[in-house]
């Protein structure tokens, strides 16, 4: 989430006709697309996040800008040549890393979140292992896990929350 993403099409010589069809989870789709007869381009209901400008001389790349979970979808281009169709299909996947939290609760137990994280990250804990998980979905595709310390081992006066997820991994430590 927030990067760019760049998705490429098959490069061919001779290009009649090269299209882009965007079918995102949220919203209707799009289209783009060039004709070499008229040298034109077209757009039909894609965001300014879609940055496409096709030129013979470039390759046929469409840029993302800024991407967020409303552009995940499949992308599919096809390019048209006197050799035949070409077709390459995208599934966009957007990873938004969790906010990482931890804290003591009311009765002195340390508390793991991973907030707002796609895919919903694994908590665990470094050296302990009674523990309660529990997570809530929300409406915009995320996850928060909230991981609480139910039995800590005397010995250790720092617990240490470890949070796994495709976008990164984190660590961070707490004595209650």
């Amino acid at each position: 989430v927030g990067d760019s993403s760049v998705l490429a099409c098959p490069l061919k010589p001779n290009i009649n006709m090269l299209t882009w069809k965007i079918y995102p989870k949220v919203g209707g789709p799009c289209n783009l697309g060039y004709r070499a007869d008229t040298n034109t381009t077209d757009r039909t209901n894609c965001s300014d996040s879609m940055n496409w400008k096709f030129r013979p001389d470039l390759g046929p790349v469409l840029e993302i800008q800024q991407v967020g979970i409303a552009q995940e979808g499949n992308y599919i281009c096809e390019v048209v040549t006197p050799e035949g169709n070409f077709h390459r299909t995208y599934h966009l996947t957007v990873l938004v890393p969790p906010r990482l939290s931890l804290f003591c609760d009311e009765h002195g137990k340390p508390v793991c979140e991973a907030a707002a994280g796609k895919p919903p990250a694994q908590v665990s804990w470094l050296l302990e292992s009674n523990s309660s998980l529990e997570e809530e979905s929300h409406d915009n595709g995320t996850a928060t896990v909230l991981s609480r310390l139910t039995a800590c081992d005397t010995n250790v006066t720092d617990t240490t929350c470890v949070v796994f997820h495709p976008a990164g991994s984190w660590s961070e430590s707490i004595a209650c």
